[in-house]
């Protein structure tokens, strides 16, 4: 019975939604687990005879598996975004999600690298190398922009614009953002393209790509990873890092010299501004110090 209804929801994310096919893929899952459950449970109906309590009963199933909180809230998101579906497409009258809790997170702070440190690390890089001029123009561009490494590795020449000062992105659920590029991530990327790159072979299916490996093949997010963490090695940075460490670090240091949180949100590609206000918790005597500056009231 159910499958009719999994189909249906798997062409409204794809076709409306127009979401990417990892992310319908793991929509799909959180639906089988429920599936599963009701399957076992000897609930026999469709979508329209779960109500409440059954769906409480399944959270409470989720949790004793132990799984995290934010893997909980994974599954229980997929399930609320399948009643939505229902909804929208009348086959439950009302949505028997719109009292199911969240289990609680708790909302690690991710680690930053100084402004200092991203230089040291940046001028770490051998550009004796061929591959070392490509490395630059990608950590420039992965600072300047707050790429996360799938727009990085996926960034495109047709995507440039650079006479403008702008790149176009393609985020999550396929969406599209302009992003302003600074001056140094400008110089290194046409350096990159103009000289290094032309000299590869480049492979059939990857000459739009911007940053190719030595095959001429689009770069992968675990050579981005294996770069940095050997940069980091030699630049004698002991924090734990990562490509999306840039991405914090780009956040965070526009916030902390005064940037508008929305132009933040609209930059970084969320979805929602409570996402991006995680980055004003992370520099607490920057806080302070701006409400003694700019609130009457407020003396340290």
């Amino acid at each position: 019975m159910w499958d009719t209804y999994k189909r249906g929801f798997q062409a409204y994310l794809q076709l409306e939604k127009s979401l990417a096919d990892h992310t319908v893929a793991a929509y799909g899952r959180d639906l089988e687990h429920l599936t599963r459950y009701l399957e076992g449970a000897g609930y026999s109906g469709g979508p329209d005879t779960i109500g409440l309590r059954q769906l409480q009963d399944f959270a409470r199933q989720v949790a004793e598996l132990g799984m995290s909180a934010a893997s909980q809230s994974r599954i229980l998101s997929g399930i609320r975004t399948f009643y939505k579906y229902c909804v929208t497409e009348g086959i439950v009258r009302e949505d028997p999600t719109l009292l199911l809790e969240t289990p609680k997170q708790k909302r690690a702070l991710p680690d930053v690298l100084s402004f200092e440190e991203i230089e040291r690390l940046i001028d770490s890089i051998d550009l004796s190398k061929p591959e070392g001029t490509r490395n630059k123009a990608m950590l420039e561009t992965l600072y300047s922009c707050g790429l996360r490494v799938t727009e990085l590795i996926g960034l495109r020449l047709s995507q440039l614009y650079l006479d403008l000062g702008f790149i176009r992105v393609i985020g999550k659920g396929d969406k599209e953002r302009l992003i302003p590029i600074g001056s140094s991530a400008i110089q290194y990327l046409e350096l990159y393209r103009d000289t290094v790159r032309r000299q590869l072979a480049i492979q059939k299916g990857h000459e739009d790509f911007i940053f190719l490996n030595k095959r001429g093949k689009q770069l992968s997010r675990v050579m981005v990873f294996y770069i940095i963490k050997s940069l980091a090695q030699t630049s004698g940075i002991q924090k734990t890092i990562s490509p999306h460490t840039f991405r914090h670090s780009f956040a965070t240091h526009l916030i902390e010299g005064g940037a508008d949180l929305r132009a933040v949100q609209e930059m970084l590609g969320h979805a929602s501004i409570t996402t991006t206000e995680i980055y004003t918790h992370l520099d607490r005597q920057f806080l302070r110090d701006t409400l003694s500056k700019y609130h009457p009231a407020f003396s340290l």
